[in-house]
C-alpha cells in the first residue's frame, strides 16, 4: 500500500551543495552562510532586521521576554493555535488570555479580541494560521487604541501576505518556523524579525547566552586578544548553526516554486470538495494571503465522533492525516491552570474538534489527490469504493 505523508521536504543538489560548501569552510556556526541566510530573508519579508534562531519557539519567547513583558502582564492569544503560542507567555512568568476564532478562516476573531482585553493586556500575540494572514487591518487598528504591542506568530507563513505586505513586519516582532512541516525548511530553525533596532539588539544578546559578543571563531576571524564580552541578561543559546543556514539558503530558492505548488494543489482540493456538502474547505479572506502550509477542513455534521472516523479510514487506506491543532484553552494545563471551560471558546473546541489536516506536499500526483478526496468521501458515505 503506498502511503502518502501529511508533507514532505524537497531536497535536491542546491542542499547537498550548500552543506559542502559550510563543511569544507570548516565554519559551521555564527559564520556567513546564517548572516547571509538573514539578509536574504529581511529583504524579502521587508524589515531591516532577521535573527536567526533554533526554532519558532525560541523566537516567541525572545520576544515576549524583549517586550519586557512578565509576572502580572497579559498577552492575548488565540485558543485554536499551537501550543507554543501560548507557551511563550507563561516561559516569561506573564498569563495567556484567549480569545476566540473565526471558524471560516480559522484565525483570531477581533469581536472577541476586543472583549478580552483589560487594563493588565500588555501585548496581542497574532497567529497567521495553516499559512493564511490574521486580519491584520483590525488587529493594528485595536492594538494601536489601546497602545499594545502585536507579536506575529507567523510559524506557518513564509511567504503570506496580507494587502501584498509580508506578514512579519506588521508589529513589534514577527516568528518564524522552519520544521519540516514548513513550506521550507532548515531541519529545526526559526527567524525573529523586527523594524526596531533596539529589538534586534536584545534579541541578539538574549539568543547568545546574554553576551554582546559573537565569539566567531572561523578560519577568517581577525585573530585579537582573547576577552570575555559584557553579560547583560541571563541569555540562552538559541543560535541557528551555518549548517542549518546551508539547507535554509538553498530553500529559499526554491520557495516562489513550493508556494506556487502547493497553491496549485488548494485549488485542486477546492474543486474536487466544492460540490461536497458534508466538507467546508479552507477559504481565503479578503486582502489574506494564503500559502496552504497546510490544507485544513471541517466536517459540516456529526461533530469529533464522525470525523475521528473519517480520520481512521484514512489511516487504514495509507493516508496520514491529524486534527488541524489543538484547542490551547481546552488542553490539561491551561484547563486547570486558569479554570477554564472547554466551552467557554466554542469557535475553537469546533475547530479542534471538526477539522482534518490533509496531505499536501510537493510531488503529489494526481492520482495522488484523487485517492486521497475519494476515501475522504467514501468515509463520509458519499459513495462506495
Amino acid at each position: 500500500m503506498k502511503k502518502l505523508p501529511l508533507t514532505r521536504p524537497v531536497f535536491d543538489d542546491r542542499e547537498r551543495k550548500m552543506l559542502d560548501k559550510c563543511l569544507a569552510s570548516g565554519w559551521v556556526t555564527q559564520g556567513p552562510l546564517v548572516a547571509q541566510f538573514e539578509t536574504n530573508l529581511s529583504d524579502m519579508i521587508g524589515v531591516p532586521h532577521a535573527l536567526a534562531t533554533t526554532s519558532c519557539t525560541a523566537a516567541l519567547h525572545m520576544s515576549v521576554l524583549a517586550a519586557d513583558i512578565g509576572p502580572g502582564d497579559e498577552i492575548v492569544v488565540p485558543s485554536f493555535t499551537w501550543v507554543t503560542s501560548a507557551h511563550c507567555a507563561e516561559y516569561a512568568g506573564a498569563t495567556p488570555v484567549f480569545c476566540d476564532v473565526d471558524p471560516a478562516t480559522f484565525n483570531l476573531d477581533p469581536a472577541s479580541l476586543r472583549s478580552v482585553i483589560s487594563p493588565r493586556t500588555k501585548a496581542i500575540l497574532v497567529v497567521h494560521l495553516f499559512g493564511q494572514a490574521a486580519p491584520m487591518g483590525e488587529i493594528m487598528e485595536i492594538a494601536d487604541t489601546h497602545n499594545l504591542l502585536v507579536i506575529e506568530d507567523a510559524a506557518c507563513a513564509i511567504g503570506t501576505t496580507w494587502q501584498g505586505r509580508h506578514v512579519g513586519s506588521f508589529g513589534f516582532a514577527g516568528c518564524f518556523s522552519f520544521h519540516p512541516r514548513k513550506v521550507i525548511t532548515t531541519g529545526e530553525g526559526g527567524l525573529v524579525t523586527t523594524s526596531s533596532q533596539a529589538v534586534a539588539d536584545r534579541i541578539a544578546i538574549l539568543r547568545n547566552h546574554g553576551t554582546g559578543g559573537s565569539h566567531i571563531s572561523g578560519p577568517d576571524a581577525t585573530p585579537s586578544p582573547w576577552h570575555f564580552s559584557p553579560v547583560a541578561h541571563a541569555g540562552f543559546n538559541l543560535r541557528m548553526s551555518d549548517i542549518n543556514a546551508a539547507v535554509g539558503l538553498a530553500q529559499l530558492d526554491k520557495l516562489e516554486g513550493l508556494l506556487a505548488e502547493r497553491r496549485g494543489w488548494a485549488e485542486r482540493y477546492h474543486a474536487s470538495l466544492a460540490d461536497n456538502p458534508d466538507v467546508i474547505a479552507p477559504m481565503a479572506a479578503p486582502d489574506s494571503g494564503h500559502t496552504y502550509q497546510s490544507y485544513v477542513v471541517r466536517i459540516a455534521e456529526g461533530g469529533e465522533e464522525r470525523r475521528n472516523a473519517v480520520m481512521q479510514g484514512l489511516a487504514d487506506a495509507g493516508i496520514f492525516t491529524r486534527p488541524g491543532t489543538y484547542a490551547v484553552h481546552a488542553t490539561e494545563f491551561y484547563r486547570e491552570k486558569y479554570a477554564i471551560r472547554p466551552e467557554d471558546f466554542p469557535n475553537s473546541l469546533r475547530c479542534q474538534q471538526e477539522t482534518i489536516t490533509l496531505p499536501i506536499f510537493p510531488g503529489m500526483t494526481d492520482q495522488d489527490l484523487d485517492c486521497i478526496t475519494s476515501n475522504l468521501e467514501h468515509g463520509l458515505g458519499q459513495r462506495t469504493l
